[in-house]
């Protein structure tokens, strides 16, 4: 097996990390192990799904022509790059 160093994580996360394992009574290890294949898609036989997550799916479809058009406009901002960033 490989191993793998993790730098630069707060104690908000080692506090989560740390419920997660006392959460289902397994080592620190394997809750790391645990998360980062929820992060990546990947269930516990190693094979990746290819879904990012179903938390939003119930609303899917339910905004009406206008909400979608006000969702629209506001984030229109975001769409545009920045040049300068970009050099």
């Amino acid at each position: 097996m490989k191993q793998l160093t993790l730098r630069g994580f707060d104690d908000e996360l080692e506090r989560a990390i740390k419920s997660e394992a006392a959460a289902y009574g397994i080592s620190l290890n394997q809750a790391v192990l645990r998360l980062l294949r929820r992060g990546v898609s990947m269930d516990e036989t190693g094979s990746v799904s290819g879904k990012i997550g179903t938390a939003l799916d119930a609303h899917i479809g339910t905004w009406t022509d206008e909400e979608a058009r006000e969702f629209e406009e506001s984030v229109r901002l975001f769409e545009g790059i920045d040049d300068e960033l970009w050099q």
